[in-house]
């Protein structure tokens, strides 16, 4: 059975181990939204590893969730307010008439634990996590997998479409066929 909760300090090394050791989440460790332009050029695999460590460590808030099977961990989902992320603020993606809304980035999910509906609990704990902490909105940029033939899995992190109408958000708007704004209000 499948269980969401938190990341915090005694957790780390299960977010550590669901990023992997390669590929994009070994890279990125969700800092792409927390920087922009050199900030990001600049950084390493690990000053993000780094980075997200102390998000998960020592913030007060927590920067995301773990869905775990049994006592292992199968996968993260990020979700902080809006202005965590000033990337999602730029972003003509993620425009939105909701400025205070809490915004879900990022899900891994490694291979093997695929289309297991590990996105869709942690989305669903995304939510508890952002009502936990006051949210009243929470919002993300998902995939519509269903305009093309073929979207590589790494380009799906933001979350399929389906994954974010199943935990109940709805269609706010779309910049091209592939990109969603959805939004739950809680």
């Amino acid at each position: 059975m499948l269980e969401v909760r938190p990341a915090g300090p005694d957790s780390w090394d299960d977010v550590a181990m669901v990023m992997g050791e390669r590929g994009d989440p070994a890279r990125c460790f969700c800092q792409y939204f927390r920087l922009r332009g050199r900030q990001w050029s600049d950084g390493t695999p690990d000053s993000h590893r780094q980075a997200l460590r102390s998000q998960v460590c020592d913030a007060e808030q927590r920067p995301g969730v773990l869905a775990y099977d049994g006592t292992t961990p199968v996968g993260w989902c990020a979700v902080a307010p809006r202005t965590s992320y000033p990337r999602v603020v730029a972003s003509p993606n993620w425009r939105t008439d909701r400025p205070e809304a809490w915004v879900i980035t990022c899900f891994v999910v490694p291979v093997g634990r695929r289309r297991q509906g590990v996105a869709r609990g942690l989305a669903g704990g995304a939510v508890d996590l952002a009502r936990s902490y006051g949210a009243t909105v929470v919002e993300g940029c998902a995939v519509d997998t269903s305009t093309t033939n073929r979207i590589p899995s790494a380009d799906l992190y933001r979350g399929p479409l389906s994954v974010f109408l199943d935990a109940g958000f709805t269609e706010v708007s779309r910049t091209s066929p592939q990109w969603v704004l959805v939004r739950k209000t809680l």
